[in-house]
């Protein structure tokens, strides 16, 4: 765990997986909490470095969970809880666009600690599936760590494959369909990359839609569309309802 340790000070998270890896096997019989607590900090820290993003949210919001307490010489204080906590937030909106983001985002959404994290309002518009601005993407880079930031081989860094993967599943959201071109301009990418990436996102199961080359069209599943309007809908109905039966019980009377 130490060897792995002192890879990852010195950014080099494929030998420090080996070391982990080697440690994974005698972890289990392991009675000292505070090398059990190293090795899972240390597996979070390698996902997040070779961006295995949504596998090292899983692992830094399993350590959020701990709780302030002492282990062996170290004492977990509130604010490395956070930590975690921001890191699992910072990783989950870097992952893939999908289903497994998305329950990710809402777990995250849930614990009412998350307001406190200064990335909170842009985790929120992820998880509400809103289109990202330039400016909210240029103020969440600030927080982010140089890896987050590394070159792809396409050009695009990390963080923009994620806001572009996150937009287009946004706008499938909002449109029944949208024309390539147009789709290229929301992504802020030439034609061609918006098609690749839609054609990455649909085969791999990410995204509900179906290409049209001929007319050059991307046409988005409209029942998974209607479900979510008929859940809104359904979901004013029972705020009013509960609304109407708090002003019966007041003794206020509605006029018919």
């Amino acid at each position: 765990i130490k060897i792995a340790m002192l890879y990852l000070e010195d950014d080099d998270p494929v030998n420090a997986e080996m070391y982990i890896k080697k440690a994974s096997s005698l972890i289990g019989s392991c009675k000292a909490e505070h090398l059990e607590l190293q090795y899972k900090t240390c597996y979070a820290r390698i996902l997040d470095s070779k961006r295995r993003f949504l596998e090292a949210a899983l692992r830094y919001y399993e350590l959020s969970l701990l709780g302030n307490r002492r282990i062996g010489d170290m004492t977990i204080d509130a604010d490395e809880l956070l930590t975690s906590l921001a890191m699992a937030a910072t990783c989950t909106v870097l992952a893939p666009a999908g289903a497994q983001r998305s329950r990710m985002l809402a777990t995250l959404c849930k614990d009412e600690r998350c307001p406190q994290l200064p990335v909170f309002p842009f985790l929120e518009k992820v998880y509400h599936d809103r289109i990202l601005r330039t400016e909210e993407v240029q103020a969440f880079s600030k927080t982010l760590r140089p890896h987050h930031m590394a070159a792809l081989p396409d050009g695009t860094t990390v963080v923009d494959r994620a806001v572009m993967q996150h937009n287009l599943r946004a706008a499938s959201k909002l449109y029944v369909n949208i024309s390539i071109q147009e789709l290229g301009a929301l992504l802020g990418v030439s034609d061609d990359r918006a098609e690749a990436i839609a054609t990455d996102m649909i085969s791999e199961g990410r995204l509900k839609a179906t290409i049209d080359q001929v007319e050059c069209m991307i046409h988005f599943d409209a029942g998974e569309v209607l479900l979510q309007w008929d859940a809104q809908i359904a979901g004013i109905c029972n705020k009013v309802n509960a609304i109407i039966d708090d002003m019966s019980k007041s003794g206020i009377k509605l006029a018919s």
